[in-house]
């Protein structure tokens, strides 16, 4: 009986020391979470090849942020700046081809295809169009103006079919 009690005593000691080491162990720290987004676009793979500028904006519709974020996106069409909606749906080969894992994604492109800014996440409208204002005519926008290669916390995976 005494043998049994030590026994069970030692089992305690060593659950709670394990315990113990457990919770002053740090937490590994954890992986930064890098979203892929295209260096070059190839611009006959988009509506209007021909314009200076491409905003394509790459969605999902089961994205509840990617509206907004063509919402504010497709008033910049215009003759200089082709704007397009590529939602992985109706074109997965593209999100397959520019390895787009992460929705909203908004690449501004001159006209080689030369991926000038990008927005992971939903962007504001004033930082779109301050981005577009300062690739078009460079010291536009005002200092203190955040542009391009912006991110977000509220970034959507997917994975195209």
């Amino acid at each position: 009986m005494t043998t049994l009690v030590l026994a069970v005593v030692l089992a305690l000691v060593a659950v709670g020391l394990a315990v113990l080491l457990q919770r002053r162990r740090p937490d590994a720290p954890a992986a930064a979470v890098q979203w892929t987004v295209p260096a070059q676009l190839d611009r006959d793979d988009f509506a209007r090849p021909d314009a200076p500028w491409l905003v394509a904006v790459f969605t999902s519709s089961s994205c509840h942020t990617c509206q907004g974020t063509w919402d504010k996106a497709r008033p910049l069409d215009s003759d200089a700046v082709a704007v397009e909606e590529v939602e992985v749906g109706a074109a997965p080969a593209l999100h397959r081809r520019y390895r787009i894992d992460a929705v909203p994604i908004v690449v501004i492109a001159d006209h080689e295809g030369v991926v000038r800014a990008s927005f992971v996440g939903p962007c504001t409208a004033t930082d779109l169009w301050a981005t577009i204002a300062e690739l078009r005519e460079p010291g536009s926008t005002p200092d203190g103006c955040d542009h391009g290669q912006g991110a977000s916390d509220h970034e959507h995976r997917h994975q195209p079919s």
